[in-house]
């Protein structure tokens, strides 16, 4: 099987030259073990080790320090998250010999849900994210797109398409298929189903039970569902507790779960008053649009057929997009999604760590009018001198200026 090249590796090693720990985490399969193993053979001489092994997780349960003490020379420790005493052992060996790159670890986990390890390790770790392919990735091209945003003037890369159907149902194959690195080896749908199924089995059996006391896992997979239903849209957790008929403390902790096993994300909402930025309601999505068509049941014809449902999904799919290229874009951002109390929005919007603003609007059609820009023009307006441009992402063929710092751009400019 051809390797797929990750983008995020060069950012792995420049960690691993200077920090004793850096922690790989991300979902079950998005290939972080595949990834760490290529690492450790690029530099030669790093053992590896994963707890996946019965007899390798017994001896880290078991006894942590002297497994930890046991260990010659730098070594990957794949999915740590499940002995979690290894953090205090970890942090003992780096206290005595501070040399960077001893310990590659990765997990199926969030580092930061992770209290005990997350705090052995401060000041000794740095942790990055490796989430399922990008579509540049399996193009074999590192897209630039953060830095295009961000630039002081933007240039368009996106190749004319031919538009039309065609065009659309290579769209909608894209988000059928996703970006698993399991499910795009498979090209039959059924087995891609099949696939998904196994995945969720897994988590909900295995990673869930090992985390939480929780033991109506039932719930689980109907929560997700119904977050699929609700995709890209805004979080109400009273109606989503009512639907659900558990209380709101019992879905608050559920989506935690969900948050810490990278099948669900919560982006909050952008606005110029920092403080009010914490009582805006979130928006909520899936990390994987695949996934999502996978627990609605849906295929390329029902999602043709279903317009709305159709523009929901492709807003998702560029969230997962950019949460991506977030991971190792030479810019540093924050991701939110912008609405005003008179029901203006902006889809997603991007911050970078000087306080300046892109907002990326999502249109499944192929034609626009003025009014599309509505809620970037109101965004802004907010924004002020931080408002670097706006970019409406939609099904076209050419880049077109439709306002001062605001552009209609072909879709494809995510991943060219």
């Amino acid at each position: 099987m051809m390797i797929i090249q990750r983008h995020i590796t060069e950012k792995i090693v420049e960690a691993l030259a200077d920090t004793p720990a850096v922690y790989l985490q991300g979902p079950r399969q998005a290939g972080k073990s595949t990834l760490a193993q290529a690492i450790a053979a690029l530099e030669g001489g790093r053992s590896y080790y994963s707890l996946d092994s019965a007899v390798v997780l017994a001896a880290a349960q078991n006894d942590p320090e002297g497994f930890i003490a046991g260990l010659d020379g730098p070594v990957v420790l794949d999915e740590v998250q499940r002995a979690p005493a290894l953090g205090l052992a970890i942090k003992a060996a780096i206290d005595r010999d501070r040399r960077p790159g001893r310990f590659l670890l990765t997990g199926s986990s969030n580092i930061l849900a992770l209290t005990q390890t997350a705090d052995a390790l401060v000041g000794r770790l740095e942790f990055h994210t490796l989430l399922p392919f990008s579509q540049g990735e399996l193009a074999g091209r590192r897209e630039s797109f953060f830095e295009r945003a961000f630039a002081q003037e933007f240039v368009s890369r996106a190749e004319a398409s031919r538009g039309g159907v065609e065009d659309e149902n290579r769209l909608i194959e894209r988000m059928l298929v996703g970006g698993y690195p399991e499910a795009v080896a498979r090209p039959r749908e059924d087995r891609r189903r099949a696939w998904f199924d196994s995945y969720l089995s897994t988590i909900l059996d295995r990673d869930v039970r090992d985390w939480s006391n929780i033991e109506r896992l039932a719930e689980i997979p109907r929560l997700l569902t119904l977050l699929a239903t609700r995709i890209a849209q805004l979080h109400n957790q009273a109606d989503l507790a009512r639907s659900l008929k558990i209380p709101q403390s019992t879905l608050k902790r559920y989506l935690a779960i969900l948050e810490r096993a990278f099948l669900a994300c919560i982006v909050p909402a952008w606005h110029s008053n920092l403080g009010k930025r914490l009582v805006k309601a979130p928006k909520l999505g899936l990390v994987d649009t695949a996934l999502a068509c996978h627990l609605l049941g849906l295929d390329a014809e029902r999602l043709r057929e279903n317009r709305s449902l159709f523009g929901q999904l492709l807003e998702n799919f560029v969230l997962g997009e950019l949460m991506k290229q977030k991971t190792w874009a030479k810019i540093s951002t924050r991701l939110y999604h912008f609405r005003t109390a008179a029901g203006k929005e902006v889809d997603w919007v991007l911050e970078d760590a000087a306080g300046n603003v892109v907002g990326i609007e999502v249109k499944s059609s192929v034609s626009l009018s003025v009014e599309d820009f509505r809620g970037l023009g109101e965004l802004a307006q907010m924004a002020g001198p931080k408002f670097r441009r706006g970019l409406l992402l939609h099904r076209g063929e050419k880049t077109v200026p439709f306002a001062e710092n605001c552009f209609a751009v072909p879709l494809e400019e995510l991943w060219e």
